[in-house]
């Protein structure tokens, strides 16, 4: 109770506008043989709680993406915003004069150089302070933590660029600044870019290299595209929605505004948001920056009284000529295969590519006896696994005899294998025992399925739908009974495509179902 209290309270004071952990570097301790892949150090368990940790990042991401649902008084966000005078009153009903003193003391709080304060008071930045605060309050302690290691790298270059260093919280909502975040839409990394548009600012993105998961690289090309966008359409928080949705759709937006179009703010962004002339998506975008900014800056006053942020990444770089093993460098550098993942992200495979020397980072002060090593390091050794992609069909009994190698070798070096229950396109990492690996030996990576959505045709029995699906639509269709076909909400079908009860559908058009 006594928490539930604090939240509220939080929230109460936020509306009235108001500021170690060790690091996972420490080198392993004594000398390692190149070849000893079966430890706990393996780069195979690296990889496994890699993948653990970046699926509980993307339970929470994914319910910010659909959005949290409204309160449970129904109240929908182009309701009024909550006035400061009744947050005070409200404080003071609950709390006693007590109540004022500690909103006043928010309104004390620290600045920004985003504009948070005109907003705070929004119903729906109201939600996602309580949804970070009590649902996804666990998982937000760690993206807390982790902004010790990027923020001043962030900032820095937003600073650069001469944008607001506050947008670096884009980054909580993006990614929980997990750089091997990937979305239902295929974005990956820290700051969520598709594949085109990383290309298309300058980042390698392969099946040995992907850039995105670069922390360094993708900021560099983030802090580009926002410097674009905010060139482009006058205002952060428009640049901001645009990051999320592509800045045609905001000027479209903006076109349909009464007034004078080329008169725009960042209050504008909240007048599209309120005429519903944005997706469900991008309309909760700012207010969840600013939720997360107001968190942020000051976390205690929100409760995250016990944040430890990770020290920042220092490292030396050194040429790796060759396809070499993460885990192999690793030992070299006297660390653990763990740290070399955290430092190079952006090596899928956790491998060099083959053919192509590219540049690694390790800890700080060992480059130097790292390349003496690399140098003497037999060709044989570089490379202490390959790994294979699951086909139709196979065994891991077939696996082993392909590669010369023993099940349970296999079964070492993949910690949380199971042989009953491998798919099709699943990684699996094979020891290769010191031998030669041939350009041949590597399995090709799956290519990227995407969801397919299924075309039903008015007049069938429409299942209770559990996945996004689309409807054509019939002659003498209306929204209505397209929604009550599915089982949804008008409201939620009109806001999942961009609709109004004054839209006109047409025969054929395509309308999407949101999942239930």
């Amino acid at each position: 109770m006594k928490h539930a209290c604090w939240s509220l309270l939080a929230c109460l004071a936020a509306a009235c506008g108001g500021g170690a952990r060790p690091g996972a570097l420490a080198p392993a301790q004594g000398p390692a043989s190149p070849l000893a892949i079966h430890s706990a150090d393996s780069l195979g368990h690296a990889l496994a709680r890699q993948t653990k940790d970046s699926a509980a990042d993307q339970a929470v991401l994914d319910t910010l993406r659909t959005g949290v649902p409204h309160d449970s008084a129904g109240r929908k966000d182009s309701l009024p915003n909550v006035r400061g005078e009744e947050v005070v009153g409200e404080a003071e009903r609950l709390f006693g004069p007590e109540g004022r003193q500690v909103v006043g003391a928010a309104s004390q709080g620290p600045t920004f150089d985003i504009d948070v304060t005109s907003f705070s008071t929004n119903r729906r930045v109201l939600q996602y302070l309580e949804f970070f605060q009590v649902d996804a309050r666990d998982r937000f302690e760690i993206w807390l933590s982790r902004l010790g290691r990027y923020q001043g790298m962030i900032r820095e270059r937003l600073r650069a660029k001469g944008l607001p260093e506050d947008l670096l919280y884009l980054t909580l909502i993006e990614s929980g600044l997990s750089n091997t975040a990937v979305s239902r839409a295929r974005a990956v990394g820290m700051w969520q870019f598709i594949a085109g548009t990383g290309r298309l600012y300058g980042l390698t993105v392969d099946p040995w290299v992907d850039e995105r998961r670069d922390p360094y690289r993708a900021t560099d090309a983030a802090v580009n595209y926002l410097h674009d966008l905010w060139q482009r359409l006058g205002s952060y928080y428009l640049a901001a929605a645009a990051y999320n949705t592509g800045a045609g759709r905001i000027e479209r937006g903006i076109g349909r505004l009464p007034g004078d179009p080329d008169s725009v703010s960042d209050l504008t962004f909240f007048q599209l948001s309120d005429r519903r002339y944005l997706r469900r998506e991008t309309r909760d975008y700012v207010p969840k920056l600013i939720a997360a900014a107001l968190i942020a800056k000051q976390p205690e006053r929100y409760g995250f009284t016990d944040i430890a942020p990770l020290p920042p990444l220092v490292f030396d770089e050194i040429l790796i000529p060759d396809a070499t093993g993460l885990d192999v460098i690793a030992r070299l550098a006297d660390t653990t295969a763990a740290a070399l993942v955290e430092l190079n992200p952006q090596f899928v495979r956790g491998v060099t590519p083959p053919g192509r020397a590219v540049t690694v980072r390790i800890p700080r002060g060992t480059g130097t006896a790292v390349a003496e090593r690399y140098a003497v390091l037999p060709v044989t050794q570089r490379i202490t696994f390959v790994d294979h992609y699951v086909t139709v069909g196979q065994t891991l009994s077939d696996i082993a005899k392909r590669y010369h190698v023993t099940v349970t070798m296999i079964q070492s070096a993949n910690p949380h294998l199971s042989p009953r229950a491998l798919r099709v396109g699943q990684r699996v990492i094979i020891p290769m025992s010191g031998r030669v690996v041939p350009q041949s030996a590597w399995s090709a990576p799956p290519e990227p399925r995407y969801r397919r959505t299924a075309h039903r045709s008015y007049g069938s029995a429409a299942p209770a739908n559990s996945i996004d699906a689309s409807h054509r639509v019939q002659a003498g269709e209306t929204t209505t009974q397209i929604a009550h076909r599915y089982g949804v909400s008008l409201a939620e079908l009109l806001d999942y495509n961009d609709l109004d009860q004054r839209s006109v559908i047409r025969v054929g058009q395509i309308i999407k179902i949101p999942a239930r």
